[in-house]
């Protein structure tokens, strides 16, 4: 599987594998209500716009997912669309964040994750800080704030 980094050129991309990612998986763990409120951040404006221009991340294969840290310290987004799920993109895009962060002299990075992701965070040495319940569209979700130690990796 092929990287390469995000360029300005990426956002509608970015946002359609955002979006298929929760629209193909998402079912198996959250309500249909959760869903439609979550995959719809991918479209409003001003959402997700500052990650997209001004964080840091790469693409895997033709546009199976992506993966940006925003602000540096911070895994922002981790996005596999369904039908390359399983395949080794995300993990091959963590590894990836994880490699820039320490070659920019980073020490740790943090996350919020989603009940899909948090397994494969565990997997490559990150730890749970705390559960934390927010609103998406007036909807409710738990997610988990996580850490990764980058000098202990």
């Amino acid at each position: 599987m092929a990287l390469r980094r995000i360029t300005p050129n990426d956002q509608s991309l970015l946002r359609d594998i955002y979006a298929d990612a929760i629209e193909s998986q998402a079912g198996m763990l959250y309500s249909q209500q959760q869903v439609q409120a979550w995959s719809a951040l991918a479209w409003l404006p001003g959402v997700l716009d500052r990650t997209f221009q001004e964080g840091s991340g790469w693409i895997s294969g033709a546009g199976a997912a992506f993966a940006i840290r925003y602000p540096a310290t911070r895994l922002a987004l981790l996005y596999c669309r369904g039908s390359a799920a399983r395949q080794g993109h995300a993990s091959q895009l963590l590894v990836q964040i994880e490699l820039d962060a320490m070659s920019c002299g980073l020490n740790q990075l943090t996350t919020e994750a989603s009940q899909f992701s948090r397994p494969l965070l565990e997997h490559f040495g990150w730890r749970l800080v705390a559960p934390e319940t927010i609103a998406i569209g007036g909807v409710e979700f738990e997610r988990y704030r996580m850490v990764k130690d980058l000098l202990h990796a």
